[in-house]
């Protein structure tokens, strides 16, 4: 039987997140090698592969199909593949990486509260600057897709490539689409969510790509190793 691959982040709080969980859960990984080559494996599971990569890499291979199971975010998983829904099969929610992606807008627009508000604003914003309000943000494709299902469109996104909360502070953009875990950053930045401006909830998942190549066996070792995590998942994530 061809071996299951399973990818976990290569390095950080992630990487440590996903360490403990899975030694909670009595699968225990642990690398092979070098201690900073990036194989591993599953004690007692020789139909596993370990592979460490970085977040990045985890939703490129799980979309290519290289890889069967990946730890990463959802928000990385619906940012970079258009069709998540059709290639991803999100097996098993985790209790940790939690993260919104939101629309953060200034505290001094003092009447602005919802996209709708954005909407009502644009057009009097653009005859006085000669230009729609700036977004700010990471989140591209989420961003567009999100505006477009609320019937906004009277913005130009600005790619964000260092601290997007401090865009607004700058000069370089009015609003800004980020995520955030306490909202701490956004409030000392002089920012706030907008009311409906949540636009995912996200946290860690154990992902499942429909593009790699699966066996009945392999299924069945994909089933074993998301029971172990399940059970050891916080009650209210335990099911998706």
């Amino acid at each position: 039987m061809s071996k299951l691959t399973l990818a976990i982040p290569s390095k950080g709080r992630l990487m440590e997140q996903t360490t403990d969980m899975f030694a909670r859960s009595g699968l225990v990984v642990r690398k092979v090698g070098h201690a900073r080559g990036y194989r591993g494996e599953i004690e007692g599971l020789a139909d596993v592969d370990v592979a460490y990569m970085s977040s990045a890499e985890i939703v490129e291979a799980l979309k290519a199909g290289s890889i069967h199971l990946g730890i990463t975010g959802e928000d990385l998983i619906r940012e970079n593949i258009s069709d998540a829904d059709a290639r991803i099969r999100f097996v098993q929610q985790l209790g940790f990486g939690f993260a919104d992606v939101v629309v953060a807008v200034p505290d001094c627009w003092i009447d602005v509260a919802t996209v709708s508000d954005l909407e009502e604003i644009a057009i009097p914003f653009r005859r006085l600057h000669g230009r729609w309000p700036r977004v700010a943000t990471k989140y591209v494709n989420l961003t567009r897709r999100f505006f477009t299902s609320k019937g906004y469109g009277d913005y130009r996104i600005i790619e964000s490539a260092g601290a997007t909360e401090g865009a607004p502070a700058a000069g370089t953009a009015e609003l800004i689409v980020d995520i955030t875990t306490t909202g701490e950053t956004l409030r000392a930045n002089g920012l706030r969510i907008l009311d409906d401006g949540v636009i995912l909830k996200s946290q860690a998942n154990l992902c499942a790509s429909n593009a790699a190549a699966w066996t009945p066996a392999l299924d069945k070792v994909c089933g074993a190793i998301a029971k172990s995590l399940a059970a050891s998942a916080p009650a209210s994530v335990r099911r998706r």
